[in-house]
């Protein structure tokens, strides 16, 4: 056991009162003089007075669930450049996209992302080049276009049921009555019914992501129920993996609420130091529940991927196509590995749909003459046909429907802060400015997504029609809702097409309002930037 190792143990066996006066001056001793040293040169970068010393205000920030908007104000009151942590500067501007995650620049994922490991790295957590790259081989083909468009019945069918829901609380809402169906209920009033539209976007993009990429759905859309099977004993499930039967003992888990404790949990942690990491975990309840929420999601994944092999299938989906992918040397996945990749996809396929076909129906909710715009250009591509559900090849070429996917996705980026990256050796430039090897850097996507200089005086409101106004070029250097360069999400494909045939599908058979449209349209963040809640009051079009 190296040095390190044993003061880590020896730190952890200490009681509780002598931990509280050794942590002050462990964060002193280390801080304060790595702040007077200034080994990278950061130290004149203007921002809260905490961070100059401590990771800790950051830790502090996002655990509060509203980083984003907090490093927005600090940048509309410091400018360009803002320091966040003591080795963390955070730069507001689109051109620093293209050097700080560009391809081939060298720069590698921070130690933010350790914190999302759970069954073992997979491409999104992985921080080794030579893993990513091998990892990348073999998941970004399943997400070409061709292959989407494969997954493209699995998906109308869910979007089908959820029509189905809809219509049947429809009917309800039409007669006066209410119920229980899913959290928060319903009621019917005023020829609508009134509910809450954020869990059924949940069921439903678990739905999808599940059956596509477990071989089954959760079933949460029939249900109207959170709940999902998990193994009680992720070690023990792994451990009896086999080539015909997996046995092991399940429980049911409300999913959805997991993955949000799981998201909130693992970015607050992530830009705690490393050696902060295991005491807040043991002695902070909060850590400890997020780390109880780790370990249930990858139950859960363990749980579905054990199924799936145990009865082997011959459709197609995401994970027929991670066993058939093979790395350089034509080895293919692990069963574990599989695994892992299997929960990036279901964290990565739910949240970002969810989120995202919620955001887009509260802003033309909210705005009723764009969702009028909408569903006349709807109503004229889909005339004569008689299925409730579009058909991704005659949508995806609707220009205003794209508008408005990209005006929600660019107030409401599901990953809006800035992603951290580590200046490679030899260091880099941006906007003039040198930051030497080991700097951590990163671009706020919520940030930039509402430059005036881009995106007009009126970057705040929802206007789909500045898509059409404002330079395309510029509007496409700065856009950045699923990342950039090397490590930018491989999905965007799949969540562009489920994006598409949902909105479309929902908006041509539904009139929407808000319940109450003075209300904010309050979010949560942990990783991704989560609504808390959308009350809306839906009727069927004549």
């Amino acid at each position: 056991m190296g040095i390190s190792s044993q003061i880590v143990e020896r730190v952890k066996s200490l009681d509780v009162t002598t931990l509280l006066l050794l942590l002050p001056a462990a964060v002193i001793l280390v801080h304060v003089i790595a702040w007077l040293l200034d080994p990278r040169g950061v130290r004149a970068y203007p921002g809260p007075w905490l961070a100059r010393f401590t990771d800790l205000w950051l830790g502090r920030v996002a655990a509060k669930g509203h980083r984003s908007e907090v490093v927005h104000e600090l940048h509309k009151r410091y400018g360009t450049f803002v320091r966040l942590a003591p080795n963390h500067v955070s730069i507001a501007d689109p051109a620093a996209l293209q050097v700080v995650y560009a391809h081939g620049n060298g720069s590698l994922k921070s130690n933010f992302y350790d914190a999302f490991v759970s069954i073992q790295r997979g491409l999104f957590n992985t921080r080794d080049r030579t893993a990513h790259a091998r990892k990348r081989k073999i998941v970004s083909h399943i997400f070409s276009q061709r292959n989407v468009l494969e997954f493209e019945p699995y998906v109308r069918e869910y979007v089908r049921t959820f029509l189905q829901q809809w219509d049947r609380l429809c009917d309800g809402g039409a007669k006066g009555l209410r119920g229980d169906d899913g959290e928060g209920g319903w009621e019917g009033r005023e020829g609508r019914v009134w509910l809450d539209c954020l869990p059924w976007f949940n069921y439903l993009a678990f739905d999808i992501i599940g059956d596509l990429a477990f071989g089954s759905p959760f079933g949460m859309l029939q249900a109207a129920k959170d709940s999902a099977p998990v193994a009680k004993d992720t070690t023990q499930a792994i451990s009896s993996y086999g080539e015909d039967k997996a046995e092991y003992e399940v429980v049911h888990i409300p999913a959805v609420k997991i993955l949000n404790d799981r998201g909130e949990y693992s970015a607050s942690m992530g830009v705690l130091p490393p050696w902060v990491r295991p005491f807040v975990k043991r002695y902070i309840p909060w850590y400890s529940k997020g780390g109880k929420a780790v370990q249930n999601l990858a139950g859960l994944a363990v749980a579905a991927v054990a199924k799936r092999l145990s009865n082997p299938s011959y459709r197609v989906d995401l994970l027929s196509k991670l066993q058939e992918g093979k790395d350089d040397e034509g080895k293919p996945m692990s069963r574990e590995e599989l695994t892992a990749e299997a929960l990036t996809q279901l964290i990565a396929g739910s949240d970002t749909t969810s989120n995202s076909s919620c955001a887009i129906t509260y802003y033309l909710a909210t705005n009723p003459r764009c969702q009028k715009k909408l569903q006349t250009e709807l109503d004229a591509a889909l005339e004569n046909d008689d299925d409730p559900v579009s058909m991704f090849e005659v949508v995806k070429k609707l220009p205003y429907l794209e508008a408005v996917i990209n005006e929600s996705l660019r107030l409401h980026s599901t990953s809006a802060i800035g992603l951290p990256r580590i200046v490679p050796e030899g260091g880099l430039t941006v906007l003039g400015r040198s930051f030497p090897e080991g700097t951590v850097l990163s671009v706020p996507s919520y940030t930039i997504h509402r430059d005036t200089e881009v995106w007009g005086d009126d970057a705040e409101d929802f206007r789909p029609e500045r898509w059409f106004e404002r330079d395309s070029e510029a509007i496409q250097r700065t856009f950045n809702p699923f990342s950039f360069g090397p490590r930018a999400c491989v999905g965007r494909n799949l969540a562009n097409m489920e994006l598409l045939v949902i909105i479309s599908s929902i908006m041509r058979r539904y009139s929407i309002v808000l319940e109450n449209p003075e209300k904010h349209f309050d979010t949560s963040e942990g990783f991704l930037r989560k609504p808390l809640e959308c009350k809306v009051g839906i009727k069927r079009r004549s």
